[in-house]
């Protein structure tokens, strides 16, 4: 599986040859640095550990220093690991993101959704509300209803849809296309949006 880590920039639009606008994400995809290889003698499977964004020393510990050290490169703000990687490296190698996708590929996006704190149902799963205002109701627009049932279960089933912690978490967007490289510069436009804010890390595979 080949991929790479990225850091998303923001998004933007490019019109096609048909005149289409595409709604596009920029990612600064690589240089990316091949900090650890596991083969198949030596840990049962083949794969490349991949690290990208440079990190002060002083926040680094000792045991990951050593092992950056191995690689003959500085510390790294975020290392991922992809297996049956496809294309020939060596400890130290550097992977950049022609060498990994062209124009035209699927890719599958990786990425910390945006973090919105407690929500209610409403903007969480997208409740109505209960009923309108107009049938003796004045202050339950946004509320959940019942979540209950009565003194069977006496209990209130996990994974009932209501007001909780929103975002921040893992979310993978799939197949979506891979519009431009711009390998002088580092950048790649992915049709579509990715999850996260601006400056997060963003790993893209196939």
């Amino acid at each position: 599986m080949n991929g790479i880590i990225g850091k998303k920039v923001g998004m933007t639009s490019i019109f096609t040859e048909d005149g289409r606008n595409l709604a596009c994400t920029v990612v600064e995809a690589g240089p990316c640095v091949v900090t650890q290889k596991k083969t198949e003698d030596s840990d049962g499977y083949y794969s490349l550990q991949l690290g990208f964004g440079d990190k002060k020393a002083k926040n680094t510990t000792n045991s990951l220093a050593g092992h950056f050290d191995k690689a003959s490169t500085g510390p790294k703000r975020k290392v991922v690991e992809f297996r049956d990687f496809e294309i020939e490296k060596s400890l130290g190698d550097v992977v950049t993101i022609d060498e990994v996708f062209v124009e035209g590929d699927k890719v599958h996006a990786v990425g910390t959704s945006k973090g919105k704190g407690f929500q209610g149902v409403v903007k969480r799963y997208n409740f109505k509300g209960v009923n309108d205002a107009t049938h003796g109701q004045h202050n339950r627009q946004r509320a959940p209803g019942s979540i209950g049932a009565a003194s069977y279960p006496a209990k209130v089933f996990k994974g009932m849809r209501m007001a909780g912690r929103m975002g921040g978490e893992r979310v993978m967007v799939k197949n979506l296309e891979i519009v431009k490289i711009f390998a002088d510069k580092n950048l790649v436009l992915v049709k579509g949006a990715i999850p996260g804010h601006k400056g997060s890390f963003v790993i893209l595979e196939k």
